[in-house]
């Protein structure tokens, strides 16, 4: 049985997200083993919205897998997906982000990406390893860097262009600038950090906020089980007949945003598909929002004296 998953217009050129989406990203990075079987169960499944990033090294087994699925008609053309990609810091200089686009691109076997985000705030040397060194950190020249991202959208390499772990503050300073306005800001996003500032701008400003570690990003780096240990969750979990996972989806569904949820398990994968259909209580989402919040993604090599952010707070502009 495939699921229909529901959708939403995002940028100016008509294009739809839909509002559930499957992560690639597997930690530690690299280890994509088994992701084309995974990524074409994911497709028979409903799911249509894959996201994957240069950083993730999981574009060339994304990739397989949509020819594939093409291939078996598992979807009748690559307008039926909704592909995003991330340009990685060491990338995020003006003359490299063209360049860089065309590489997932090939690594993807695709013409265009359907959204292409720059993974984060920060610029890093060419050379840079995925975890910088210090002497790596360079400055963020945020307007010269988002022109490269304009010029994906004119040579039709990106139907839209947006950000990832963007501040109210650097979207402001962005949006003051670009030619081409951000469609999307993917940010963390669950019940313990709901960004509630951050999605109310976003909703004034027109751009679409987008969801990772939906259930607080256990298995990264910096993840936690403040999500799955939610006694909050679990009530409404039980009461209702639902996971927790269920739960803090259909919550996230409910704000207006499309999640990237990541789950590698068959099971887990058809679970998170069944939020459509039933929805939370103003009573139930009484107590979510009253849930205590703490932010978990921490920016992991980004801070430092001699680099551009010298403290967390600098860093996400003190909206921690």
């Amino acid at each position: 049985m495939a699921y229909n998953i529901p959708q939403l217009p995002v940028g100016s050129n008509g294009k739809s997200i839909p509002l559930l989406g499957f992560g690639t990203a597997e930690y530690p990075l690299g280890n994509t083993e088994n992701l084309k079987e995974i990524v074409l169960r994911a497709i028979e499944l409903g799911y249509r919205h894959f996201d994957t990033a240069a950083a993730y090294q999981s574009e060339k087994p994304l990739g397989e897998a949509i020819a594939e699925a093409l291939k078996l008609g598992l979807v009748k053309s690559r307008d039926d997906l909704f592909i995003t990609s991330k340009l990685w810091c060491n990338d995020a200089h003006r003359e490299r982000v063209v360049p860089a686009l065309r590489n997932s691109l090939r690594n993807l076997q695709l013409e265009y990406l359907d959204l292409y985000l720059l993974h984060w705030p920060m610029t890093l040397r060419p050379e840079a390893e995925i975890l910088p060194k210090e002497e790596d950190l360079l400055p963020f020249e945020m307007e010269f860097v988002w022109e490269g991202m304009e010029e994906c959208v004119k040579l039709g390499l990106a139907k839209c262009i947006g950000v990832c772990n963007f501040s109210c503050k650097k979207l402001d300073k962005l949006l003051a600038t670009a030619k081409i306005p951000p469609a999307v800001d993917q940010v963390e996003m669950n019940p313990v950090w709901q960004q509630k500032k951050l999605r109310e701008f976003c909703m004034e400003k027109g751009v679409h906020v987008s969801a990772y570690s939906p259930l607080g990003g256990r298995g990264t780096a910096w993840g936690s089980n403040r999500v799955m240990d939610c006694e909050v969750l679990h009530q409404i979990a039980t009461a209702r007949g639902k996971t927790i996972a269920q739960v803090s989806l259909r919550w996230a569904y409910e704000q207006g945003v499309s999640v990237i949820m990541k789950s590698f398990n068959y099971e887990r994968m058809e679970q998170n598909l069944r939020i459509f259909d039933w929805s939370l209580s103003p009573e139930e989402l009484q107590k979510i929002s009253r849930i205590p919040q703490v932010r978990g993604c921490a920016p992991l090599g980004f801070i430092s004296d001699k680099g551009p952010y010298k403290s967390i707070e600098e860093f996400w502009d003190g909206e921690i």
